[in-house]
Order: structure tokens, then sequence, then C-alpha cells
């Protein structure tokens, strides 16, 4: 019996899963992951250099060198034009079919939401959300990357338009992570893919899983492996479409 076999089995059985995933889930999409040898943190532009990619994307870095904050942000994390991948489509088709409980996403591209997913909760937030620090007064999805102004401003009272992201140096939204702690809990089956399983609090979700079967799906070995039912150290497109829901 293969890999494959034991994962539509595990599927077949399990009456609540959970998808959790990283920025490895976006990569296919054409957007780029972390912490690879391709990703962000390896392929900085020369004029942040000087600077972490920590920093970079910190509340730091927000408060204290904005112009540098939102320049990095409009090269880097426009994800307009930016369609969801095959992995994308397979976890809404197991949410439609029932066989799906929801997802869990780092990811901040709303691709899950475009490719049909419902029961999303992203707990590092979402480029498509931005609001203003002061009033709170909310922006569309283009606000900061169509402002012509170095630092986008409210049209209303002045103060800073900001991303509706969970930077480095924030909490997670408690509501996303309330829920996503929900699911977990509930869940007999926990698929987690495309995560380094690195940063957290994040990661924590999957290293305090106590249900049946744990599913990890990752181009690189990470430090869950060891506890996981299966490991596939392969495309996560590829994996998910092996799995056979009309089957279920």
């Amino acid at each position: 019996m293969s890999k494959y076999d034991d994962l539509n089995r595990i599927i077949a059985e399990s009456k609540h899963i959970v998808f959790f995933g990283g920025a490895g889930v976006s990569t296919e999409s054409g957007i780029p992951d972390f912490r690879s040898k391709d990703g962000l943190y390896n392929n900085r532009d020369v004029q942040f250099d000087r600077y972490t990619p920590e920093y970079l994307l910190s509340i730091d870095c927000l408060e204290d060198a904005p112009k540098v904050f939102y320049e990095f942000y409009r090269q880097k994390l426009n994800v307009d034009g930016i369609e969801p991948n095959r992995a994308h489509y397979k976890l809404a088709e197991m949410e439609k079919a029932g066989k799906l409980d929801g997802v869990i996403t780092q990811n901040i591209d709303g691709l899950h939401q475009k490719a049909g997913s419902v029961n999303v909760h992203e707990v590092h937030g979402s480029t498509l959300r931005n609001y203003c620090k002061r009033c709170h007064r909310k922006y569309p999805a283009d606000a900061i990357f169509t402002s012509k102004d170095p630092i986008p401003k409210c049209s209303i009272c002045g103060g800073m338009i900001r991303p509706d992201v969970t930077l480095y140096g924030e909490g997670l939204p408690t509501d996303a992570w309330r829920n996503a702690v929900r699911l977990v809990d509930n869940a007999d089956c926990l698929i987690v893919g495309g995560t380094s399983l690195v940063v957290n609090p994040a990661a924590s979700l999957a290293f305090g899983f106590r249900g049946d079967h744990l599913i990890i799906i990752n181009r690189d070995v990470t430090s869950a492996d060891r506890m996981a039912e299966l490991v596939f150290h392969e495309s996560i497109s590829e994996v998910l479409d092996k799995i056979d829901v009309g089957a279920q």
C-alpha cells in the first residue's frame, strides 16, 4: 500500500479534517515564500540590505521608518493579478464536499477565499484589508498600492493607513486565533502544508495537536515530521491532487 493509499484511507475515515498552511501553499501561484533559497528573505533588493527581513515587516519599521516599510511592502506584497493554484482549489473542493472543516492560514494573500474556501481563518491577517491607525476607517485592498503618498494617509482624519497584517512584534488577531485553536482542538485529522513550522505561536497549532492523524506536506524537513503519521516532501498541489474527494 502506498502513502497515497494511506492518505485516502485517513481522509475517508476522518470526520473532522482541518488544513493548516503556510507560504508554501502559495508559491505555485508565483508568490515567493520567506525562508527557502528563493524566498523573500534571500532575495531582497539592494536598497533594503541594511535592514533585516524581520525588521522590514515589523511594527517597529512601520512606526519608526514608515517610508522604508511601505516601499518594501509595495514592492514585495502586492498580490493583484495572482490566482489560486491547484492546492487552493482542492481544499475548496474538500470543504464543499463536507470533508474539510476549515482552513487555517499564515498567508496574507486571500487566495483560499478566491478559490472558493469559506471557513478560512487568517492568523496573520490579510493584505486585502487596510485601515486607518487613528480613526479605524476601513480601506480597500488596493489603497496602499494606489496611494501617491509615500506614506498612505486617511482621507478623513489624515492618519496613517496600514495593512490589516500581523507584523513582527504584534499579537495575532484574537478572533482568528481563537477560532483556529477551536478547529484544531476538534479535529481528528490535521493536514499541515507548506510551512516550516518555525514561526510561533502559529506553529504551536501543529505541535499541540492531539487528534488521531497528523499529516505533514512540505518540501523541506520540519521539526514536526517525527510526530506525523504521514510525511510528504513533495509539491503540495501534487499531494492534494491525489485525494479522491468523490470516493469519500
